[in-house]
């Protein structure tokens, strides 16, 4: 029981804290908000790395964060701001990389692994029967 609690006040807590980033900032209007917390989500923390913007404590989130309001309050569009982030930092930065020659592992990388994982264990069971 005591965990369960525990689990809810940690979610509670980091729900609190996650409001409070995207809040704290002024928009002209609903879209750029909107706007503003889909590239939050989108985009990942550089050094947190399994964390987007939105959830991580960073001071080099922080920054990307007030660079991302910056570009949003300037009226630039999502593939704008995109391409702006990925051009300064790298693909990294999106947690979905696009398909091209520099993603190819990253996309077909996981497909090999896992078809060589069952050639393997098919060849293992053939050899055990």
């Amino acid at each position: 029981m005591k965990t369960l609690l525990s689990l809810l006040l940690f979610c509670f807590i980091v729900s609190a804290v996650q409001a409070e980033v995207t809040d704290r900032y002024q928009f002209d209007d609903d879209q750029q908000q909107i706007l503003f917390k889909q590239l939050l989500k989108e985009l990942r923390c550089l050094v947190c790395q399994n964390q987007d913007l939105s959830d991580s404590n960073a001071s080099l989130a922080e920054d990307l964060r007030q660079e991302v309001y910056a570009l949003v309050v300037r009226d630039h569009n999502k593939e704008e701001i995109l391409n702006f982030l990925t051009d300064r930092y790298g693909d990294f930065i999106l947690f979905k990389p696009p398909l091209k020659a520099t993603t190819y592992v990253l996309w077909i990388g996981p497909f090999v692994l896992l078809i060589l994982a069952v050639f393997l264990l098919l060849r293992f069971v053939r050899r055990q029967a």
